[in-house]
């Protein structure tokens, strides 16, 4: 039988069509299109995929170590929080939802409309959700220089990878 995660990684591939992803094709559609995980969470589902050579890495992309049409994703398929061996101490605010909730709390949005507004953006200007998130802030005169850090960590993060 097919292991959760080999599921989870066999489903984001065959989804996207391709045989190589960058982190950001897997991160993104776990935590941000399907809303199974925060973005901290699905970072994380990577570290642990390639640790457990379950990915492997090479030139900036990702490729699966066995064969993802081998695997059957059950019809429904929504992995179990235990997928992503998140311990509870590490169960923080990520600084993404730290933005997202703080632009909810100003203003009369809801969750969807400014996680599609964030997403515009991030395709428009092709940057990181964290830095779009900044900018929809911005543009509704939302203080969120306490989060300047964190998302200054996450983009040179990104680079190095």
């Amino acid at each position: 039988m097919d292991s959760e995660e080999e599921i989870v990684i066999a489903f984001l591939f065959k989804r996207s069509g391709k045989s190589k992803l960058k982190e950001s094709e897997i991160y993104l559609p776990l935590s941000l299109e399907l809303g199974w995980f925060p973005t901290k969470d699905a970072r994380q589902f990577i570290e642990y995929a390639i640790k457990q050579k379950l990915l492997t890495k090479k030139e900036g992309l990702l490729t699966p170590s066995f064969d993802v049409e081998k695997i059957d994703i059950p019809v429904g398929f929504s992995p179990s929080k235990s997928t992503f061996n998140v311990e509870e101490s590490k169960v923080e605010e990520d600084v993404f939802q730290k933005i997202v909730n703080r632009i909810i709390e100003k203003t009369n949005h809801t969750y969807e409309e400014i996680i599609k507004e964030i997403k515009q953006i991030q395709e428009e200007k092709k940057i990181i959700p964290e830095v779009a998130a900044l900018l929809l802030a911005k543009e509704f005169n939302i203080d969120v220089e306490d989060s300047f850090d964190a998302v200054e960590k996450i983009i040179f993060r990104e680079n190095v990878e």
